[in-house]
C-alpha cells in the first residue's frame, strides 16, 4: 500500500468507529427523552400492561358469538319505537316557528290533477266512436280522493260508462290501496259496486291498475290494467296497453257472460308538444270470451274486433 492511500484508510476506519459509538448510545438517548417527556418517571409506578383486545372495542362490551347475533333486538338498541308523534314536523321544535313565514312540506299540502288518458275517435265496421278514458286525484302524499271514468260515446249517447268515486292511501313508495264505490250506465240496466284494488308503479315501470268488485244479488268483477311507455326519443312515445275483465256470474241484460268476459290489447304512438299536450295515433284489438262472446253474437255483433284509433293525451 503507498503512503498517499494511508490517510484515506484512516479515515474509513476513524468513521466506522464512529458509526457504532453512535448505535450504542442511540437506546440511551431515547431513554433520556422518555424520561423527560414523562414527568412522573421513576416515581416508582408499575408498568402498565400492553392490551390484549382491539382497542376500538367498547370498555365492558361483551363478544357476541356470530351464531347469536340475529337473536339480538336491535330495535330495543335503536332505543324502541317511535313514538306516535315521530313524523310530526312541528312536534320537536321548542315552540319555536318561522315568525311571519310558515313552514310548509310537501306532505303537509294538497295537490291535483286531471289526467285524460285517452280522448280519441275510432272507426269501426263503418262506425264512428268517441272512446274516453279519464282519472282525476285530490289530496296530499298518503291520502287522496280518485276518481275514474271510463266509456265509450256514439250517435250522440253513452254506449258504455264505467265511473269510480275511490279513497286512496298509500301503502309504500310506489303503490296504492284504493276502496270505494262503481256505478256502471249505457246499454242495459245500471250496476252498482263496491271496490277495492292497487293501482301503481311495478318493477321496469309497468303502470298498473288491479281492482275487486262486488255488486247486487251477488255479483262479483275483477278488472286488471297494465301500461309500459317506450321512449323512442324524448318526445315520441309507444305506449302498449292490456285490459282484462272477468265476472263472477253472468248479467245477460248487460251482454256479460261468467268467466273472462273480455280482453282488449292496444298500441298507441304520440308525439308531446309539450309534457301536458300529446296527440297519438294508434291501432287496438279487442276479443270477447266464453259467454259473453256467445250473447254478443246473438246479438249480432262482433265478438273481434280491430279498430284505428287518433286522439290527444293530456293532463292538467
Amino acid at each position: 500500500m503507498s503512503r498517499h492511500n494511508k490517510p484515506m484508510t484512516f479515515r474509513i476506519r476513524l468513521a466506522v468507529v464512529a458509526c457504532l459509538a453512535a448505535g450504542l448510545s442511540l437506546p440511551s438517548v431515547r431513554a433520556q427523552n422518555s424520561a423527560a417527556e414523562d414527568p412522573h418517571a421513576g416515581h416508582g409506578m408499575a408498568p402498565t400492561a400492553a392490551p390484549t383486545s382491539n382497542p376500538d372495542t367498547n370498555a365492558g362490551a361483551e363478544a357476541v358469538p356470530p351464531q347469536n347475533a340475529a337473536k339480538l333486538d336491535w330495535q330495543a338498541m335503536q332505543g324502541g319505537r317511535p313514538p306516535p308523534d315521530a313524523r310530526d314536523p312541528h312536534a320537536y321544535s321548542g315552540g319555536r316557528d318561522f315568525g311571519p313565514l310558515k313552514l310548509e312540506l310537501a306532505d303537509t299540502r294538497s295537490f291535483g290533477q286531471i289526467l285524460v288518458e285517452n280522448l280519441e275517435v275510432l272507426r269501426s265496421n263503418g262506425a264512428t266512436s268517441a272512446p274516453y278514458d279519464v282519472q282525476a286525484w285530490y289530496g296530499r302524499t298518503y291520502d287522496r280522493v280518485v276518481f275514474k271514468s271510463e266509456g265509450e260515446i256514439a250517435t250522440g249517447e253513452i254506449r258504455e260508462s264505467r265511473n269510480e268515486l275511490m279513497w286512496g292511501r298509500a301503502v309504500s313508495s310506489f303503490w296504492d290501496a284504493q276502496l270505494g264505490v262503481r256505478y256502471d250506465s249505457g246499454v242495459g240496466p245500471n250496476r252498482r259496486w263496491l271496490a277495492f284494488g292497487i293501482q301503481g308503479l311495478a318493477p321496469y315501470w309497468f303502470e298498473v291498475e288491479a281492482t275487486a268488485y262486488l255488486g247486487e244479488s251477488g255479483r262479483s268483477a275483477l278488472r286488471f290494467d297494465t301500461s309500459y311507455d317506450l321512449l323512442l326519443t324524448q318526445k315520441l312515445i309507444l305506449q302498449p296497453r292490456i285490459e282484462a275483465n272477468l265476472y263472477g256470474q253472468r248479467d245477460v241484460q248487460r251482454g256479460l257472460g261468467s268467466g273472462l268476459s273480455d280482453v282488449s290489447a292496444g298500441l298507441r304512438l304520440r308525439y308531446q308538444i309539450r309534457r301536458e299536450l300529446a296527440p297519438y295515433l294508434g291501432i287496438e284489438w279487442l276479443r270477447k270470451y266464453g259467454e259473453t262472446e256467445d250473447l254478443a253474437r246473438a246479438m249480432g255483433a262482433d265478438a273481434n274486433d280491430t279498430r284505428i284509433v287518433a286522439g290527444f293525451r293530456f293532463w292538467f
